[in-house]
């Protein structure tokens, strides 16, 4: 589900919008990503190098835009709260990824022409 092979750096980045949000892009999904793996939105954030208070307000944003909720957090106790991407996170990265890959496939060969054309 993190599997790096899918950023594409200088190839388009696919974003979602819903009304004036942006329901899904890059950075979102890099944070459902950092979730998966860390199990906690305030390491998520640590290791985004983004605060607390933003990775809160786009896990926020990304649940109210969907029609359940990609990511679900269990309050602390004796170990501690976390934090869990739901089935629809997963699926929705996998298609999200799938989409990044269609669009740089589509316009690999535009890209490599205007490649040519930078400093």
């Amino acid at each position: 589900m993190t599997d790096d092979n899918h950023k594409h750096p200088s190839g388009p980045r696919v974003r979602i919008l819903l009304g004036g949000s942006t329901a899904l892009g890059p950075g979102k999904v890099g944070l459902l990503q950092a979730i998966a793996s860390c199990g906690s939105i305030s390491k998520a954030a640590k290791q985004m190098g983004m605060s607390y208070r933003r990775a809160w307000m786009l896990v926020d944003t990304m649940n109210d835009c969907f029609t359940d909720d990609l990511v679900v957090t269990s309050t602390g106790g004796k170990g501690g709260g976390g934090a869990t991407i739901t089935d629809l996170g997963v699926e929705v990265i996998k298609r999200y990824q799938d989409m990044e890959d269609k669009a740089a496939k589509s316009i690999a060969k535009e890209a490599q022409e205007i490649g040519k054309l930078l400093k």
